[in-house]
């Protein structure tokens, strides 16, 4: 059984992070939730592992965009959503991988973006070890070469 991928889910709404967790567990995400950015930022270095970022926009104290920045600081490999329902379009220059409007989006396209980062961040499939090569040679023995 493959491990589950992690989400951390960061909204300073109680409500809209309750639901957002409760979809990415029952499509089989393990999901880590803090509800401001500098929770965010200790579960994520807390964490070890951190497959996918989403947070909201609009938060106080500090907000996803500065979240964002700060935890591509510390993993640029990490793939990152930012969700805003105060702003259609998000134009402010940011780190973010992906952007959408809350709201305005189907869950099965925040899902689909989600699966859509998470093949980018894995990469091209490594070959299994079960690939049908030629046997190489043990290092004892010699082949000559005419």
């Amino acid at each position: 059984m493959r491990p589950k991928k992690v989400i951390l889910c960061i909204d300073d709404n109680e409500q809209s992070l309750s639901i957002r967790k409760f979809m990415l567990e029952t499509r089989g995400y393990r999901v880590l939730a803090a509800a401001g950015g500098r929770e965010a930022i200790d579960l994520f270095q807390q964490a070890g592992a951190v497959d996918l970022v989403l947070t909201d926009l609009v938060m106080p104290e500090m907000d996803g965009a500065e979240v964002i920045r700060v935890l591509k600081e510390l993993a640029p490999e990490t793939p990152m959503i930012l969700i805003s329902g105060k702003v259609k379009m998000y134009e402010k220059g940011t780190r973010a991988d992906a952007f959408l409007p809350k709201g305005m989006y189907p869950a099965a396209e925040l899902l689909e973006k989600i699966r859509m980062l998470l093949v980018k961040k894995r990469g091209p499939k490594k070959s299994s070890p079960h690939d049908f090569t030629t046997p190489r040679p043990a290092p004892d023995h010699q082949i000559a070469v005419s």
